[in-house]
């Protein structure tokens, strides 16, 4: 039996992202979130207009999206409760954020160079993707609550970097699911994928069919 109630968050489960970009002063930012979906080789992501990273983001025009896989989880959840804000925004001080300038030691992880972008990538994360920034969108201004306090940034990629371990037996572009394990965040909380239920009539349609303009962009991203 159904019930109709009214629960805080509506965070039904999404892959964990690690979004690394650049401050002012060239030092790096990592942050972790999970308000993300995928359209071909865009990203949509939904972050608060003040964190560090959104600014970071805006004034750059690019950063890098690191998906963790489970074995992650650890270096991710050392990263919550910090931000790259000094002073720490009113709205994550109250909720026990503190400002961490070493985002990548705090975490334990390793920076590594990028080829497109000058955010560095994560060494540790399976799959890691260089973008840019094509828009901003303002989420909320039906509601003169929370105008101009949720963006939803959206970013298109041009560099896809994939660890050999999760890429599919014979096949050069192309990841295996049963290999690969994101970090999951479902309410909060941290889970991983379950096996495969059954075949997805989905799969019968070859992936190359899905292919993205964006691609033919990513391989000259600087013409």
């Amino acid at each position: 039996m159904h019930i109709n109630c009214e629960p805080p968050i509506l965070y039904f489960g999404t892959p964990v992202v690690l979004i690394s970009t650049l401050n002012e002063d060239g030092s790096s930012n990592l942050a972790p979130m999970s308000s993300a979906f995928w359209l071909g080789w865009r990203c949509m992501l939904g972050l608060a207009a003040f964190s560090k990273t959104t600014q970071n983001m805006i004034r750059t025009g690019e950063c890098i999206l690191n998906l963790p896989s489970v074995n992650e989880v650890a270096a991710v959840n050392r990263l919550a409760l910090t931000t790259g804000s000094n002073p720490v925004p009113e709205f994550k001080l109250g909720k026990g954020y503190r400002h961490e300038a070493d985002k990548f030691g705090i975490a334990g992880l390793t920076p590594m160079a990028s080829e497109t972008v000058a955010p560095p990538r994560v060494r540790e994360c399976p799959v890691q993707l260089e973008a840019i920034v094509a828009a901003t969108h303002r989420v909320g201004d039906d509601n003169p609550v929370q105008r101009g306090f949720i963006f939803c940034i959206e970013t298109r990629i041009q560099r896809v970097h994939v660890d050999e371990s999760i890429m599919m037996s014979g096949e050069k572009n192309r990841i295996d699911p049963n290999k690969w394990r994101p970090l999951i965040m479902s309410f909060q909380q941290f889970y991983g994928l379950g096996p495969q239920l059954q075949d997805s009539m989905l799969a019968t349609i070859p992936e190359s069919m899905y292919r993205s303009p964006d691609m033919e962009m990513a391989r000259h991203p600087h013409c």
